[in-house]
């Protein structure tokens, strides 16, 4: 009976349990410390590569800039005052032949001065122009000057006969009436003046051949 006993107890001592094979997680790799951070060594910077010279680019001339066109400004024009119209459009009778009397003594003293000129210009006595029987011995200097003199009075001669023709104009315009009566305002007064459309005495004093007033004159330029 013991050895039976022995037998079952060494059959339990062989009999062994069977376990499981558990698998187990991955171990996860260990956090590197702060100590072994910094003893991480950083990779060796490159090495600096010889740049090449620049080249310089050639400078470019900038355009000159262009004059700018001065800006004229318009002239402003005088404001011109006007008078109120003037009822009398006609010089009277009696102040016509005033006139009438100015410009025949006007007329006379050109016909006079015409003459002066004509006589130093012609010989009475062969009627020839002074000048002409010269003979070539006389210095030619002598001569340049007599030939000025000849043209000047010559061309005092042309301006008195051009004057004389504007006399006889004002005497037919005193025969018609018209005579002092600005030619601008004839037919529409401008009221430039406080005679318009009559030509102020004054100015008529001064000058009798005018037919413009001073302010239509100043107008026309």
């Amino acid at each position: 009976m013991a050895k039976a006993k022995k037998k079952t107890v060494k059959a339990k001592k062989s009999v062994k349990p069977v376990k499981k094979a558990v698998k187990k997680a991955p171990a996860k790799p260990a956090k590197k410390s702060a100590a072994k951070k910094a003893a991480v060594k950083k990779p060796a910077a490159r090495k600096a590569v010889a740049k090449k010279p620049a080249v310089k680019k050639p400078a470019v001339k900038k355009p000159a800039p262009k004059a700018k066109t001065p800006v004229v400004k318009a002239k402003a024009v005088p404001k011109v005052k006007k008078y109120k119209k003037n009822s009398k459009i006609r010089y009277t009778a009696r102040e016509l032949q005033h006139f009438k009397n100015v410009l025949s003594e006007e007329k006379q003293k050109i016909i006079d001065s015409a003459r002066a000129n004509m006589m130093s210009l012609v010989d009475n006595e062969t009627g020839d122009y002074v000048g002409d029987d010269l003979s070539y011995a006389s210095h030619m200097a002598e001569q340049g000057t007599d030939e000025m003199e000849r043209e000047k009075n010559y061309m005092f001669v042309q301006r008195d006969e051009k004057y004389l023709g504007y006399i006889e104009e004002a005497l037919t315009r005193i025969d018609q009436g018209t005579y002092g009566v600005c030619i601008d305002c004839i037919d529409e007064p401008k009221n430039l003046c406080k005679t318009c459309p009559l030509i102020p005495k004054e100015r008529l004093e001064i000058v009798p051949i005018t037919q413009h007033c001073i302010e239509c004159k100043n107008l026309r330029g």
